[in-house]
């Protein structure tokens, strides 16, 4: 019995010294180590008249109204076209070539609500039939108005029964870098998907020619999208988008936009003209990656450097000279050449600018009147060649071809007989539009030009179409 007490006694002091000994030590530092967690940080506002809230909003834009007046004017675009299937032995032993229908999808921006619809031309090239899907699903075919290539524009129309939805364009001239913007489109065959993030950079080039010029955007922009509407936080269209530069296919990072101001000159020229009206300044700029430009230190000017101006040209009769520096076309920065090309696939022929540039470190303004395309003329294989007139395609039904306007090789004028007047329609089956055409292959080929042309389509002067194959 006094052994269970001794033993009861020294528990009871145990529990007494422990519970002590929490109370004092552990307790107390438990209790200072959640108030230090409870602590907040003081924020000083840097400007006393703005709120947190309205720094929120600032950071955050609401894009809701944006949305709302986008998102039922973009739609999905079908398009099929048939294709050879692979060939069975049925087929040989029949004589015949089975044909499958090949579906392609992507995306188009009502722009009018009398059913006008862009979307972009490699979204439909090549279909045979066009159909469009609403937000609300209907669907209606669709008719191919025309297409301009070179910017990759297409123009559709259909015939609904009631006004439809439609997005206003907007100046994608007056669209800035870090500024707010939406991508609204149908990728992998979703039904209309708003995607958010700021716009880039602008006259992007992704051809290495600069011949683009491309709003770029982190938006993303994934399969599916082409075709569908670039928008700033007011609704408005700045751009078509277009491309994503990605190794898988998908969205990584950034994608590319036609600028609005573009698109919108390439419809109105499709629907008034039926093609599309190039205005061009008529001078060639030394391009800054070129040796000759590093050697002489013109790749590190700001503005583009004139090599050469085209005789007949607006630039030439308002006295614009070789060696000139353009900074400025009316009140846009010029840079590079893609803020130049870009300018300028918003303007007609007989449109006037006003070209600021540096002579002699000295700021001068010319106002020139742009020129037809068909001015221009390119040196190829030893041959002049001049673009087609397009009063010379319609009445002649030709679609595209340059013209021969003089001939200094003589195995091609022994050969083929190829002489003044020689309409020169394809390259290696690669349609000929225009002399652009023929600079991007001699600068793909260079001194081997001629060892790497097997093909060539022509037109004589007859008006019969000739196909020569070298080897």
């Amino acid at each position: 019995m006094k052994k269970i007490l001794t033993l009861v006694f020294v528990s009871v002091l145990g529990g007494a010294i422990t519970l002590s000994a929490y109370k004092l030590w552990i307790e107390k530092n438990e209790s200072i180590s959640m108030q230090s967690q409870q602590e907040q940080p003081h924020f000083i506002p840097t400007n006393y008249k703005t709120s947190t809230a309205n720094l929120i909003d600032e950071a955050h834009p609401s894009f809701v109204n944006a949305a709302e007046k986008t998102i039922h004017a973009v739609v999905h675009v079908k398009n099929t076209t048939m294709s050879s299937g692979q060939l069975t032995f049925e087929d040989l032993f029949f004589g015949r070539r089975s044909q499958r229908p090949q579906i392609g999808t992507g995306s188009g921006v009502i722009i009018s609500p009398d059913g006008y619809i862009i979307t972009n031309n490699h979204v439909i090239d090549g279909a045979q039939n066009i159909s469009i899907t609403l937000n609300n699903n209907k669907i209606y075919d669709a008719e191919l108005i025309g297409t301009d290539a070179k910017t990759d524009i297409a123009l559709l129309k259909v015939n609904a029964d009631n006004e439809l939805p439609f997005v206003t364009f907007g100046d994608s001239d007056a669209a800035k870098i870090g500024e707010w913007v939406l991508a609204v489109g149908n990728p992998f065959n979703l039904t209309s998907t708003v995607t958010a993030g700021i716009i880039s950079a602008k006259a992007r080039d992704l051809s290495g020619r600069n011949s683009q010029s491309f709003i770029q955007t982190d938006a993303a922009v994934n399969p599916g999208n082409s075709g569908g509407a670039l928008v700033n936080s007011s609704g408005e269209l700045v751009g078509i988008n277009t491309a994503i530069s990605s190794q898988t296919g998908s969205y990584i990072g950034y994608s590319f936009a036609v600028p609005s101001n573009i698109a919108r000159k390439v419809v109105e020229d499709i629907m008034e003209f039926g093609d599309v009206q190039t205005g061009i300044l008529g001078v060639s700029i030394l391009n800054k990656n070129s040796k000759e430009a590093i050697d002489q230190g013109l790749n590190e000017i700001n503005g583009v450097y004139i090599s050469e101006v085209t005789e007949n040209s607006g630039a030439k009769k308002a006295g614009i000279q070789s060696g000139d520096i353009i900074k400025k076309l009316d009140d846009i920065e010029i840079s590079k050449f893609s803020d130049l090309s870009g300018y300028l696939s918003t303007k007609r022929p007989n449109d006037v600018v006003n070209v600021e540039l540096l002579r002699d470190d000295k700021v001068k303004t010319f106002s020139v009147t742009l020129s037809k395309n068909e001015i221009l003329t390119f040196d190829f294989m030893n041959m002049q060649l001049k673009n087609l007139p397009d009063n010379f395609k319609k009445q002649n039904d030709i679609s595209h071809g340059v013209v021969v306007q003089e001939n200094k090789n003589s195995w091609l004028y022994s050969k083929l007989g190829i002489t003044k007047g020689y309409i020169i329609t394809d390259i290696n089956d690669k349609k000929i539009n225009s002399v652009e055409d023929l600079k991007t292959i001699k600068e793909k080929y260079g001194n081997t030009l001629e060892d790497n042309i097997d093909k060539i389509g022509l037109i004589n002067r007859q008006g019969k179409r000739e196909q020569f194959i070298f080897r």
